[in-house]
């Protein structure tokens, strides 16, 4: 007994450590290589970025990145919307910039009722987008339409999202007289959303995934030859285990890229693989790595929990209060560069 308490002394104070020393290796330029771009982060709910990209948007946010950050929410996050949202609708959806007064003086959502939360959580969604280093509340797009509904069951239409986006960021490809010999263009240089697991499996989660590949797709379709604008990267889902053991994970994920890049530089360089494995040096275009890697450090962490706590308070029960104590991804996210074919 006295053999096992020294030994559990010797061992806890290592758990922290590890932990800084990790998020301190992931600030190193082996794993961040973005700067200088146009970035989107692609989200189902409000608090959806504060729940699993808080390490992330503090990462790509930090003014000596150099970047430009902004959020697109497919949904207010009204978990009980009226009979409408079971149907299609016939007109494009609306998307539009949010600002902080218009949204202050709503009764109700666009398509909720008057008990809804659509217009609480859009709000939430902007506090907590300040918190994590957006520039400012104009650069948060929310989207409020039947298309998309707030459901665990709902499988959005992934050919749906790829059509919003390609309106958003890319609008010159839908003009009939745009030439397959012209290069591809778009208004962001990276675009970052779930990957087709969803990390909790909600199938809103996991279609945001098949709209972003859909949108890299058409946006290179019959345009072989150059280089597509856009670089998707998705959050990596884990293991039930890994999801809840908080600031463990990082040195776990750390690890777990290490090893995975020593088998890449061993592998064949003509390798078919996907993109979800590789090197984490393995570049793209103007240095985008295949993964990265962002480790919130004790001050992230707690402004990631400030997001929730402070900013998203219509969603904090009791398992959410649990979810910013041991969740690993209010510490840690690794993303990978998906490989568009």
């Amino acid at each position: 007994m006295h053999a096992y308490l020294t030994t559990l002394a010797l061992v806890l104070p290592l758990i922290p450590i590890l932990w800084l020393y990790t998020a301190q290796i992931a600030r190193t330029p082996s794993f961040r290589k973005l700067r200088n771009k146009r970035i989107c982060l692609l989200i189902a709910h409000p608090d959806d970025e504060a729940m699993f990209f808080a390490p992330t948007l503090l990462g790509l946010t930090d003014p000596a990145a150099g970047n430009h950050v902004k959020i697109l929410c497919l949904s207010t996050g009204s978990s009980t919307p009226p009979p409408i949202f079971l149907h299609h609708s016939k007109t494009p959806p609306h998307f539009h910039a949010l600002s902080p007064q218009p949204l202050r003086k709503a009764n109700k959502s666009a398509t909720g009722n008057a008990d809804s939360l659509g217009p609480i959580r859009k709000n939430e969604l902007l506090d907590s987008a300040l918190v994590l280093g957006l520039r400012s509340t104009s650069d948060v797009f929310i989207l409020d339409s039947p298309d998309f509904p707030d459901s665990m069951a709902a499988v959005w239409d992934g050919a749906r999202i790829a059509s919003l986006l390609a309106q958003v960021f890319a609008p010159t490809l839908l003009q009939p007289s745009v030439s397959a010999s012209q290069s591809p263009e778009a208004t962001i240089d990276i675009l970052i959303t779930f990957d087709k697991h969803g990390v909790s499996g909600h199938a809103n989660h996991s279609s945001l995934y098949h709209g972003a590949v859909n949108f890299v797709r058409v946006l290179m379709r019959g345009r072989e030859g150059w280089e597509c604008p856009v670089t998707l990267y998705t959050l990596s889902s884990t293991s039930l285990l890994r999801k809840y053991i908080s600031i463990l994970d990082a040195p776990i994920t750390m690890l777990g890229a290490i090893l995975g890049s020593m088998r890449s530089s061993r592998s064949s360089s003509s390798s078919s693989s996907s993109s979800l494995s590789g090197n984490w040096r393995s570049e793209g275009k103007e240095g985008e790595t295949k993964r990265l890697l962002f480790v919130n450090s004790i001050g992230e962490y707690r402004r990631a929990q400030k997001a929730m706590t402070k900013a998203h308070k219509s969603q904090m029960r009791w398992f959410r209060w649990g979810w910013i104590v041991v969740g690993r991804y209010m510490v840690v996210n690794d993303l990978r560069r998906e490989r568009v074919v």
